[in-house]
Order: structure tokens, then sequence, then C-alpha cells
């Protein structure tokens, strides 16, 4: 299962205040120049203000081992942290963790949790590994037809989902098709209002 925690490493800007704005702006400005050790300072003073951003940022670099030494544990203390402030980036990634066993014992109702989340918030990634979730029957009962419906929300900007989609397809009837594409199109209505 393809879980890119980094597809162009991003990080969300939030409304905040300019202060903080400012020492977040100086952490990413270091990491795209290398300066990995002034970035993981400005996002730890972030961290300990506890903006999800900076927290999300920290545990990205820890996950990936960039400026810091590498340690899952020290990850997952940070998407946790920025996750239950309802960053969507750090629920997914606290999803892949709990998918992977990484830094926490494997759990997939947890990444379940996290990953809904992260896709009631708009995370492009979480819809998919919902769907992989399904397809598989990990931490839910196998159903290509919930699967099928994760899949088309993913929608066409995902080649993973895309190739998910048309191996799940054939399992189904063409009322199950129809059933599935609609509660998508219900789904992404409802998301639309937030």
């Amino acid at each position: 299962m393809m879980k890119n925690l980094f597809v162009g490493i991003v990080f969300l800007i939030s409304l905040s205040p300019i202060a903080v704005m400012a020492d977040y702006q100086e952490g990413r400005d270091a990491f795209d120049r290398g300066n990995y050790s002034a970035a993981v300072k400005e996002f730890k003073i972030l961290a300990k203000k506890n903006d999800p951003r900076g927290q999300y940022a920290l545990a990205v670099m820890y996950d990936i081992g960039e400026g810091v030494l590498q340690n899952s544990k020290e990850a997952v203390k940070y998407y946790q942290l920025a996750a239950e402030q309802g960053f969507a980036d750090a629920q997914n990634n606290l999803g892949v963790a709990y998918d992977q066993g990484e830094g926490v014992g494997t759990d997939y109702k947890e990444a379940m949790k996290w990953y809904l989340l992260a896709a009631e918030r708009g995370n492009r990634d979480a819809p998919n590994n919902i769907g992989v979730l399904h397809m598989i029957g990990f931490g839910v009962p196998r159903s290509f037809a919930k699967a099928h419906t994760w899949f088309t929300i993913a929608g066409a900007g995902d080649s993973e989902a895309i190739r998910n989609k048309s191996f799940v397809e054939k399992k189904l009837t063409p009322e199950q098709l129809a059933e599935s594409k609609r509660r998508a199109d219900e789904w992404r209505q409802i998301w639309l209002k937030k």
C-alpha cells in the first residue's frame, strides 16, 4: 500500500498571528535551503507554542530524518499533537503510522479513524488510504463497494486510486457501481459545503 507521506512535503499555512507566521516562514525557508538545523530550531519553537504547523513540520523532519536523527516515535508524538488540533496532513500521516506500525503498534482501526478525519478536512491522500483498508479488509470488513466509493472520492488526480478503482470495479455489479458513485457524489457535496 503506497503511502505518500511527503508528496511535495506540503506544509499548509493557516491563518495565525503575524509573529508566529514569520517564525514558520523562516523555518520553511531554512528547510527549503537545506539548512535543517535552523528549520528544526524554528519548528521546535512553534511546536512549544502549540502551533500545529510547527508540530507537523517537526514530525515530518523526524519521520524522514532531516536535521534530526530519524525517530518514528518522535514523529508520531508531533503528528499526534497537530492531528488533535485538526491538522489534516498530520491526521493522515498519523493514520499511516498506525497502518504501517511505525512509531506505534499496528492498529488498523486507529488508522481508519485518523484517515477519516483527514479526509473530512480535505487531505488528498486519505481517501485512497481508506479505500485500501476497505479493499484489503484491514480494520474493517472487506468491501469492494466501499473501497470503490473511496477510490472515486480520491479522484482523477490520484494515480494509485485510479488503479485501485479499476481493480475493484471488476468485482462489482452494475447496481453496486451505481450505488458507489452515488455515495461518492453525496460525500463530495457534503464536503464542499464545509
